[in-house]
């Protein structure tokens, strides 16, 4: 007997993974597909978006092939990315490499939008600061520096929403993922009509907005032939990454809250109404799920720190013999700490110019320590995003620990123990492209809503206890890791200067 089946792809930063999950909940496919970084300068990220589409169609190809006949898969839902901009022209053929959330390039043109149009204004038009990542200081930086793709432009996309136009010939995205664009009114769920005209932009170049669980296209005959599908299937809106995952982890109602350690690190809490941080320094945006809204706090580089540190000291070495090495040193890592700034910072400093740094470091260190620090750091980073999203308002007190640092044992506990509370731990399996899935199941009309398909799909989670031992000394480390970035604050700025090519004293 065949099974009814819903495909989830996630456009991520280090390649497209897409699963197969029937109305269950259960995982019958997983395929990833890798694709390139390109860091043509310090501080820049961009990503050819010919190849997110060859990997995205290998993947979900390849989950596709899996169901038992091709007419079981009755959806795809999308996910990937947030922030990155991605220019067409007419033809709907990219202009250039699209520019990534984590690109840092754009920190004039962020503090020219807060100058002129003023961070009261911004917010109140928002909700948010135009962070470097996001699409609006973007764009500015490609008029000033190439202004002749602007002349060529048609379309402006968000990662994933390529893959939907690739899909179905339709230029359209969600709420989730709009909201990380610096020109959506997270409040109303529409495009600011303000700031589309602070901005200078073509409105013709935006693409229709829907809910993530509404259905944004359907499959032409065309993408189906290359997935061996049937033409026609709903595609769901869909929604960003830190959405997406939280759907597939159950985060949808108030109070519930992820901390998700992947490449960057994520605390992403659950709102009834509305509300933004006055400064911006807590980013707003409308949920994946119809009438709630998010707090999110980010650090850039989480897992990136310790994929650096293996990556630049330690090449070959996996993770599973690496994390376990931070065993060997006690909480507190003997006074060391990391200050895990590879890519700046957002939450709570939002300081692009903030920049990474191992403090305490002696002769009597070793490995295990300097490993160790790198986890506390990103925990102490998270905790920071914690206590501002809790500065907004936010009751937030259920913890669901995501992502693939979840995967450690000493990591997760060192995150229960650096918070105080008690971690619920995402089985395997369960990501944004699970939620993906389960948005495309509700626009099929497989579940009524996204609150059935999280309760028809709910599975066990282990909960990790925080540490008396280990809670007491990470909170004095803590509180030492708190006076690190306004002792390094001007040694930043005058190396990012530096990185930049500008003149400054280093």
């Amino acid at each position: 007997m065949s099974t009814a089946a819903v495909i989830g792809l996630d456009l991520g930063t280090t390649g497209a993974r897409a699963v197969l999950a029937d109305v269950s909940g259960a995982t019958l496919a997983v395929h990833e597909a890798p694709y390139d970084l390109h860091t043509p300068r310090p501080g820049w990220a961009e990503q050819s978006a010919v190849d997110w589409e060859r990997a995205a169609f290998v993947a979900m190809a390849a989950v596709a092939s899996r169901a038992q006949r091709a007419d079981d898969v009755r959806a795809i839902g999308l996910t990937g990315q947030m922030h990155g901009l991605t220019l067409l022209n007419r033809a709907q053929q990219p202009l250039r490499d699209a520019i990534l959330w984590c690109d840092l390039r754009t920190g004039p043109q962020r503090r020219e939008l807060e100058d002129t149009i003023g961070v009261r204004t911004l917010v109140r038009h928002t909700g948010n600061l135009p962070l470097e990542g996001f699409q609006a200081p973007k764009i500015i930086w490609v008029r000033q520096h190439e202004p002749d793709l602007l002349e060529r432009t048609a379309h402006v996309l968000l990662p994933k929403d390529f893959i939907r136009l690739r899909l179905t010939g339709e230029c359209l995205t969600d709420v989730s993922d709009a909201s990380g664009t610096g020109y959506f009114d997270s409040a109303t769920r529409r495009w600011s009509e303000p700031m589309v005209d602070r901005l200078g932009l073509d409105r013709s170049w935006l693409p229709e907005i829907r809910e993530s669980p509404e259905t944004a296209g359907r499959l032409t005959p065309a993408a189906a032939e290359r997935l061996g599908l049937r033409a026609g299937i709903p595609i769901a809106a869909g929604a960003g990454d830190q959405p997406a995952g939280a759907v597939a982890a159950g985060v949808v109602a108030e109070g519930d809250a992820a901390v998700t350690i992947g490449s960057s690190g994520v605390v992403f809490a659950v709102a009834a109404a509305y509300g933004a941080a006055p400064d911006g320094r807590v980013q707003v945006g409308a949920h994946a799920q119809p009438g709630r809204w998010y707090l999110m706090g980010v650090t850039q580089a989480a897992g990136l720190s310790l994929r650096w540190l293996r990556d630049t000291f330690l090449p070959g070495l996996s993770y599973d013999r690496l994390v376990p090495e931070a065993m060997d040193s006690p909480p507190g890592s003997r006074g060391l700490l990391w200050l895990p700034y590879l890519q700046g910072e957002r939450t709570p400093h939002l300081d692009a110019d903030a920049r990474g740094a191992l403090v305490g470091l002696t002769t009597a260190h070793r490995r295990a320590d300097i490993v160790r620090a790198v986890l506390e750091g990103v925990a102490f980073s998270l905790r920071d995003a914690a206590q501002a999203i809790q500065g907004v308002g936010a009751a937030v007190d259920r913890f669901k620990l995501a992502g693939g640092g979840a995967r450690s044992p000493l990591w997760r506990q060192i995150v229960a123990d650096v918070f105080d509370a008690p971690m619920r731990v995402e089985p395997e399996g369960r990501g944004p492209a699970f939620g993906a899935a389960m948005l495309g199941a509700v626009a099929s009309g497989m579940f009524a809503s996204v609150e059935e398909a999280v309760r028809v799909t709910a599975v066990p989670y282990a909960t990790i206890a925080p540490g008396a031992g280990g809670s007491a000394a990470l909170d004095a480390a803590y509180a030492r890791y708190r006076n690190l970035y306004p002792a390094l604050a001007e040694a930043s700025r005058a190396a990012a200067a530096a990185q930049a090519g500008e003149p400054g004293d280093v």
